[in-house]
């Protein structure tokens, strides 16, 4: 009886995955979808550079 065998048992280490080859779809593919992240990431950091969109706040009555 050990008193120190309780809690979180560490997980088993999953073997390595083996490099597959990539052939020109795969790097065309790869490439695509960099060129759309890139722009993406232009687009998120141009539309950052011009502020919010609603400035109206707390739309008032007419009433007094």
């Amino acid at each position: 009886m050990s008193g120190r065998e309780g809690g979180k048992k560490k997980p088993l280490k999953a073997p390595k995955k083996e490099s597959k080859e990539l052939d020109d779809d795969d790097l065309a593919h790869k490439a695509k979808l960099k060129e759309q992240q890139k722009a993406l990431a232009d687009a998120k950091a141009k539309a950052t550079q011009k502020g919010p969109l609603a400035q109206g706040g707390i739309k008032k009555s007419g009433k007094k």
